[in-house]
């Protein structure tokens, strides 16, 4: 044994030294390679904990007033409808099924918003203009007896057909007249205004001027 020891004693110690250092750099770099990873995970932590918060916040949705309609005329389902006082006439009418194949649509604004207790009167092909307006009559809101009378002068705002003809120069046909267009184009705002509609000119508004009001 002896004998071999110093034949290989070079060879072994060059040994020793690789193993040991090999078992040095081993520990070195494992130990380096932990405090690295360690500061990464410190660093990703940190920088996630500086971001502002992404999760939106939460939006107060304001729920549209539920109101109810009469759809009547050229409707495949004529009723009572319950809708939102967001839509519009469109709306109703499609609720209601859509129009028939005798409906005349002409006259009718889709596009105006719908209110509680609305009437809505779609004509049908054919029907007779004073047969039109007596219909149109009965889907105004302002229809009220009673309603249109005010210190002795009538409210064109809020009159019925009734007391319209109890104007001076206003007969069915020019109160269908009036009541059409403040429910298409909204109340009057002015008693001139009146010469707006249709069939109503400087002579006719000289006779109602004392005799009217819009309040």
């Amino acid at each position: 044994m002896q004998p071999f020891l110093e034949k290989y004693k070079k060879q072994i110690a060059l040994l020793g030294g690789v193993v040991a250092a090999i078992l040095i750099y081993l520990l070195v770099f494992d130990d380096s390679s932990n405090r690295a990873t360690i500061e990464t995970i410190d660093q990703i932590t940190l920088a996630a904990s500086d971001e502002p918060s992404t999760i939106p916040e939460t939006e107060i949705e304001t729920e549209s007033k539920p109101i109810v309609v009469d759809v009547k005329g050229a409707v495949i389902y004529p009723g009572v409808y319950t809708l939102s006082e967001e839509q519009r006439i469109v709306d109703a009418v499609e609720a209601a099924g859509g129009y028939t194949d005798d409906a005349n649509p002409v006259l009718i604004n889709h596009a105006q918003k719908l209110h509680d207790e609305m009437v809505i009167y779609i004509p049908k092909i054919g029907e007779e203009p004073e047969e039109l307006m007596e219909q149109i009559i009965q889907a105004s809101p302002a229809t009220g007896s009673g309603s249109g009378s005010s210190n002795g002068k009538i409210n064109i705002n809020k009159a019925s057909e009734g007391e319209l003809t109890q104007l001076p120069g206003i007969g069915p046909a020019k109160a269908a007249a009036i009541i059409q267009h403040r429910s298409e184009q909204g109340n009057f705002q002015i008693i001139e205004d009146l010469k707006n509609v249709t069939g109503i000119g400087d002579k006719t508004f000289e006779q109602l001027k004392d005799l009217i009001d819009v309040k």
